[in-house]
């Protein structure tokens, strides 16, 4: 990836255009061009209590961390400085949700998911291969939805952006549900598309076996 002059991972904004399309209605049908999509869920459980817990665990990186991926060097911006969007159903993008730059932190110290931010992770999950810097590029914190997307900066693996999403539904299920879209960066996968979608539906898998209290061994 070529990066603007001067430029470090905390001021570059993400190395793909579509930011935001993980929650487009239509991504499974028309992902962003040259990418290739993957969307998967499963039941947590239900009510009030499970939504609120599901969530706590999901800003304290806990899909990441139990799949098998360590989340480090987590840098928040101060101040209105990133920008993120969101789509609604139908793929039209809804207002822009401003960073306010506030931190908060979980109890080992590493600062919670926060709009905006940048971080390393590195790791296998899936058996897919992790390792390179992300953006956080939206955060939803709504009454029955909450959750957060990725966006690459910088990976050696794969360009693309991933979300992580909990939802509090009508009938008082609460589900986590994983949507990606990406691109390899490696040789086999690129030759081979094959592959790379094989691969998205292993970490996929990793992730909502991370997040479901049935799996109560981190990264089993």
């Amino acid at each position: 990836m070529s990066h603007e002059r001067g430029a470090t991972p905390e001021q570059q904004p993400v190395d793909y255009a579509a930011v935001g399309a993980t929650q487009a209605g239509d991504l499974l049908q028309y992902p962003p061009e040259g990418f290739v999509p993957v969307a998967d869920q499963i039941r947590l459980g239900s009510g009030v209590e499970r939504f609120r817990a599901s969530s706590s665990q999901l800003f304290n990186w806990i899909a990441q961390r139990h799949a098998g991926v360590t989340v480090s060097d987590v840098h928040v911006p101060a101040g209105d400085s990133y920008i993120g969007i969101r789509y609604d159903d139908d793929g039209t993008p809804l207002e822009q949700v401003r960073s306010t730059g506030e931190r908060r932190f979980g109890e080992d110290g590493v600062p919670e998911v926060s709009a905006g931010a940048t971080l390393t992770l590195s790791g296998h999950a899936g058996g897919v291969a992790i390792s390179g810097r992300f953006r956080v590029v939206f955060v939803i914190e709504e009454s029955h939805r909450s959750g957060f997307a990725l966006g690459s900066v910088e990976s050696s693996s794969f360009s693309g952006e991933q979300s992580f999403v909990i939802e509090h539904r009508d009938d008082d299920s609460v589900w986590f549900v994983f949507r990606a879209f990406s691109r390899p960066l490696g040789l086999s996968t690129r030759l081979v598309p094959a592959l790379h979608r094989r691969a998205l539906t292993g970490l996929a898998t990793a992730y909502l076996r991370a997040m479901s209290p049935a799996w109560s061994t981190p990264g089993a």
